[in-house]
């Protein structure tokens, strides 16, 4: 399969983000999950979880390596501040998730 870097979310991502969605909504049952559009606000982060009175943003990357784009660190480290905020990728998911459950005090 190729991947063309001109895509919006390479085929990896779209799989790993699509799979971490169903991961999220198993993981805090009632939750909101939200796509959010990154034509609206160039760099604001992929997804938004509601859970009870908490909420969190997830930036996704194909891997470790994945380039940021602009701004992407920028309203991670601010939302971070707000609440929860990470950038997750294969090789940091299981900490990622274990912070954010920690997070929401589940």
């Amino acid at each position: 399969m190729v991947k063309r870097e001109g895509n919006s979310i390479s085929k990896l991502e779209s799989k790993f983000q699509s799979d971490l969605i169903k991961e999220l909504k198993d993981m805090f049952p009632g939750s909101i999950v939200l796509k959010n559009d990154p034509n609206y606000i160039q760099g604001i982060p992929d997804l938004t979880i509601f859970w009870n009175n908490k909420w969190a943003t997830l930036e996704v990357k194909k891997s470790a390596k994945a380039t940021q784009r602009p701004n992407q660190e920028y309203y991670v480290n601010t939302m971070r501040e707000m609440s929860y905020s990470s950038f997750i990728y294969p090789e940091n998911k299981e900490a990622v998730l274990l912070e954010l459950q920690r997070s929401f005090g589940s």
